[in-house]
């Protein structure tokens, strides 16, 4: 893909250098535009050398009938501006073309074009600089929000650089084909715990990110995706339209059956403990010389009551096996009513960031994803996915 990076001269703009690396590095063909001001505070050369690519930023620079603005923005099929100031997006707002950026900017006619306004937090909540943002928002301009925090004026507020990893994000956001779009999906993650004091409690390996990726990966493919998150050490999805935390079998039931009716997908990959404390200790239970024997019960299968209250909706299950593979995935599959069910060894899928899957329907084997990230894992599951519901890739 190419990907025009357009740096004003903002106080963030190192952070636009890490930016480029991030977008070199995923494969992209880069070019950077930078204004003049932006050129005082890093040198082009440096940006160049990190995104292995063409640095711009005089709108004179027309060399045998080549005119930088016209042709940078004519080939490129995504713009992002990081860090984008209040100037530069005013002018932007406002038709005004007095530097390569803009220029590049009032000529760029694709739909993925991005903001990511970094400023004073006075700045940015000032009326007129709203009123531009919003006039940027109605003509198709994706924005990145600002984060709250501390800012380099030594002030706090709304204003601060975001993480790069959320503009990149936001890049696939924006090309990614809509095979779910106008699709609602419930996406359930990580694990479970269930209590046996106030400091003990019963858990498994699960780490959410097999869950995780398909909820990002879902988003991309123009879902509106709400997840259901045991306790896990990882950062929410960008963009995701819900992030709900659970701790228990039993939350994590309430949760999925309240918003079960309302779904056309849902896939249930958290690792939801199958057996509780049937008493739970107040306070911390206190070491003694006796052995201590904790009875069990069983919690609520969440996967089997969906099979059996589901009317139009695609139900996919997960099936983390240690032997007899196929035998124990088709049984899950049946005696669930599920409609697809994906996989994978347990021995492997809980310790690592890559995976191996194999996909099942209602009439057998559908197909074998190769040992890969999880994003891609993903995207491959959610292409059979896509294509049960009836997906269009647009």
């Amino acid at each position: 893909m190419r990907i025009v990076l357009g740096v004003s001269s903002g106080i963030a703009i190192y952070k636009a250098v890490d930016l480029a690396s991030k977008l070199r590095k995923e494969g992209h063909e880069l070019h950077v535009v930078m204004t003049p001001d932006a050129t005082r505070m890093i040198s082009p050369v440096v940006f160049s050398a990190v995104g292995n690519c063409s640095v711009y930023h005089d709108w004179m620079d027309v060399r045998n009938g080549w005119i930088p603005h016209t042709e940078i923005s004519r080939t490129a099929d995504v713009l992002v501006v990081a860090p984008a100031t209040a100037n530069t997006i005013s002018k932007i707002a406002n038709g005004i073309a007095d530097n390569l950026l803009t220029l590049v900017a009032l000529a760029f006619d694709k739909d993925a074009k991005i903001l990511v306004p970094t400023m004073n937090y006075r700045m940015y909540s000032n009326k007129l600089f709203q009123e531009n943002l919003e006039k940027l928002k109605n003509n198709g301009w994706f924005v990145v929000e600002p984060e709250e925090g501390h800012l380099a004026c030594g002030e706090v507020g709304k204003g601060r650089y975001p993480e790069n990893e959320k503009i990149v994000e936001a890049v696939h956001l924006l090309t990614f084909p809509k095979k779910l779009a106008g699709k609602k999906v419930l996406i359930t993650a990580g694990p479970t715990r269930e209590r046996i004091d106030a400091v003990r409690f019963i858990t498994n390996a699960s780490s959410g990110k097999m869950g995780y990726a398909l909820a990002t990966v879902a988003k991309r493919m123009g879902a509106r995706v709400s997840l259901v998150s045991g306790p896990t050490s990882l950062k929410p999805p960008y963009y995701v339209d819900e992030f709900v935390k659970v701790e228990s079998a039993e939350e994590m039931y309430e949760e999925v059956m309240k918003r079960f009716e309302d779904t056309d997908i849902v896939i249930m990959n958290a690792a939801v403990g199958d057996y509780r404390p049937k008493k739970v200790f107040e306070g911390k239970l206190k070491k003694t010389e006796n052995d201590l024997v904790l009875h069990l019960e069983r919690t609520k299968d969440i996967l089997k009551e969906l099979g059996q209250r589901k009317s139009n909706q695609i139900l996919v299950g997960f099936a983390a096996e240690v032997e007899n593979f196929e035998e124990n995935a088709v049984k899950k599959l049946r005696e669930k009513n599920l409609d697809l069910l994906v996989l994978n060894d347990a021995r492997k899928a809980f310790s690592s960031d890559r995976v191996e899957v194999y996909i099942y329907g209602r009439d057998g084997f559908i197909k074998r994803i190769d040992e890969d990230d999880k994003i891609r894992v993903a995207c491959g599951i959610l292409d059979v996915v896509s294509n049960l519901a009836g997906g269009s890739p647009s």
